[in-house]
């Protein structure tokens, strides 16, 4: 039996993990409705179900019920998430996300699963399937770089919601804890890193969450901007003088006439992708949408 502290420390982690895995549901509703997965890739959710995979199987090996419990609940949920995705998806986006969960879900989880089956036993196979999911999750680590580059460049925290980053970085003390608990440093490791980008993300938030404080030009300076009045003459020939409105030259037959600029729109820059939303985050998951978490 479990110490009281360690199971409870435990249950809040599952129960934390369980409301990031639900993060992407906004997401996946929009893709029902319109029928369409638009601009959203595939991607994080295969990795969401592989990392779920792997800290399921050591869960098996390490009989760590808390740590079983919320990892099955993850690929049940990922793999809902995959299969909407792959009702509404492209053609090409539907062969991509097919070879990649053939790829990495099936016959690299299947080679790993089969070798640690056949030719490890007792505390060696456990600790190489931890190290395994560990070494997994630290990779997957550099997603959040991505959006903690974009927030930086575009001084918008538009696709780093601050709820989110904050989930997962209490959700990662949490893991971390737990794993400290039960001397299971495959399971602390991992969020040492996902609380550090964490913290990261939320200080962005704090310091751009204000765009106007950011060199945002206001909507009247961009439209003085597209649109100039310019006073202007024309003499006899019909030839157009920029002159001052009231330069008149009493001697020269010119009407004067506002003439008003309008520059061509500039080009709308395609939208930036939507955010990444992080794959569950438990021990054993990697999380980000903004940030990549584990336990």
């Amino acid at each position: 039996m479990e110490h009281p502290l360690v199971f409870a420390v435990g249950i809040l982690g599952n129960i934390l993990s369980f409301l990031v895995t639900l993060a992407p549901v906004p997401t996946f509703y929009r893709v029902y409705k319109k029928k369409s997965t638009e601009s959203f890739q595939s991607v994080p959710y295969v990795v969401a179900l592989l990392s779920a995979m792997l800290w399921l199987y050591y869960a098996l090996l390490s009989m760590d019920l808390l740590l079983l419990s919320i990892n099955a609940i993850a690929c049940v949920v990922e793999s809902l998430y995959l299969t909407i995705y792959l009702v509404y998806a492209p053609k090409d986006a539907l062969a991509f996300t097919v070879k990649l969960l053939c790829t990495m879900n099936v016959a690299l989880y299947g080679a790993m699963v089969a070798f640690l089956q056949f030719y490890m036993d007792g505390h060696r196979r456990v600790d190489i399937a931890g190290g395994i999911g560990a070494a997994f999750a630290l990779a997957v680590f550099v997603a959040p770089l991505t959006i903690i580059r974009q927030v930086i460049r575009t001084k918008s925290v538009e696709f780093m919601p601050f709820w989110l980053s904050f989930f997962l970085t209490i959700s990662a003390v949490v893991w971390f804890f737990y794993g400290l608990l039960m001397k299971d440093f495959f399971i602390a490791m991992p969020n040492v890193l996902g609380l550090l980008f964490g913290l990261a993300q939320m200080a962005l938030y704090l310091v751009y969450r204000n765009p106007k404080k950011n060199g945002a030009v206001s909507e009247i300076s961009k439209d003085q901007q597209l649109h100039g009045h310019v006073a202007a003459t024309i003499d006899a020939d019909g030839d157009v003088v920029t002159t001052a409105a009231d330069d008149t030259d009493d001697g020269a037959t010119k009407q004067s006439v506002v003439v008003e600029i309008t520059p061509p729109a500039p080009e709308k820059a395609p939208p930036p992708p939507p955010p990444v939303m992080p794959p569950p985050m438990v021990p054993a998951m990697v999380t980000s949408q903004t940030a990549v978490e584990v336990v």
